[in-house]
């Protein structure tokens, strides 16, 4: 999510929220969406659940305001009636956007508090129990690959949303692990029916590539009904492969009043999604830096290839000084990768004398 404030009177403000490609998806259950009404549909579910009655803008499938606005994943722009950006930061600050709209309107004789707003705030669609089918620890930090769902082969909504996903390996050298994850999509309130068959998937390795094994299948669950999702690790080769992969997979989407079968299939291919975004599991002490790391080029405001303590979103200002392993109040791109590995095993950071 993005703030965009457009000033239009030297007394007044207007606020506006960006809905763009999720920095975390599968945070709060939620997942990418892979058209533009569903993209809608996420702004009419934020708008229930925040109870804010700011408007929202909504950017395109192509994330063109996304890449235009450096990619930030919480940023915020103040534009002023000539559209000239008057101030920006990577990360949304609300003491430091008090002081900026301070400066370029003016003050106020009375601030206006959360409580004066009058939001009415609603939890999460929660259509079926989680924590049912234990989830994939993975490692390492693994990236999005691109991927494409084939409309053209399915006449109904992709209920449930593949995430391919690559191991550092994979994607550096051709060979490593890939992640295949099934996602229910919760905006249309489907879950898993346990008494119907499992979900099965087929991967379509094109020539040159190997992928192992090519076909899988859901696990057994007890319970009636799940929303967790169905994860795989699989060992893939990219080889000579120039062709993406075609992934197919066979499920049934079910509500409370209806259950059907389905067979849907993505296109995959061997880069990385730089709109991917990143999943929040595996050891959740090292998400903070896994963020940073994913998010590093972003946060650089001025290029110069490392981050100031300023550059950095105010919770990750905190631990600061535990990056910064040489002491020279900055962080570089090694030191993060330093830390992300401490934390994923655990071990304690240590500064560099």
């Amino acid at each position: 999510m993005e703030t965009i404030l457009r000033d239009y009177s030297p007394k007044g403000v207007q606020f506006f929220y960006l809905y763009k490609a999720l920095a975390h998806p599968d945070l709060h259950g939620y997942i990418t969406p892979v058209t533009l009404d569903e993209r809608m549909k996420h702004i009419r579910e934020a708008k229930r659940t925040l109870g804010s009655q700011i408007p929202w803008l909504c950017d395109t499938m192509s994330n063109e305001l996304k890449h235009t606005l450096a990619d930030a994943p919480n940023s915020e722009f103040l534009i002023n009636p000539e559209g000239k950006v008057v101030a920006r930061r990577a990360w949304s600050d609300p003491d430091a956007l008090r002081k900026d709209l301070e400066e370029h309107i003016g003050r106020v004789d009375r601030v206006t508090q959360v409580s004066d707003l009058n939001m009415k705030t609603a939890e999460p669609p929660k259509h079926a129990p989680t924590g049912i089918v234990p989830r994939l620890a993975l490692s390492e930090r693994y990236r999005q690959l691109r991927a494409e769902p084939q409309f053209s082969k399915t006449k109904n909504p992709f209920y449930v949303k593949l995430r391919a996903e690559a191991d550092p390996a994979l994607l550096r050298e051709g060979k490593g692990k890939l992640y295949l994850g099934f996602y229910l999509d919760p905006i249309y309130g489907v879950h898993w029916n346990n008494e119907a068959a499992p979900v099965t998937f087929e991967v379509f390795a094109p020539e040159g590539a190997t992928v192992t094994p090519l076909k899988g299948r859901g696990p057994k669950v007890e319970q009636p009904a799940d929303a967790d999702p169905r994860e795989f690790l699989l060992d893939a080769a990219r080889g000579t492969a120039t062709a993406p992969m075609r992934i197919s997979f066979r499920y049934y989407a079910c509500t409370d009043t209806w259950c059907i079968p389905l067979t849907q299939e993505y296109l995959v291919h061997w880069d990385a999604d730089r709109d991917g975004g990143a999943r929040q599991s595996g050891n959740p002490a090292a998400n903070g830096p896994m963020r940073l790391l994913s998010q590093y080029d972003a946060f650089d405001a001025n290029r110069d290839g490392k981050l100031s303590k300023e550059e950095l979103p105010v919770p990750m200002q905190q631990r600061f000084s535990m990056m910064d392993a040489n002491s020279d109040g900055f962080v570089d791109r090694a030191e993060v990768e330093v830390m992300v590995e401490r934390m994923r095993n655990q071990g304690p950071p240590r500064k560099k004398r």
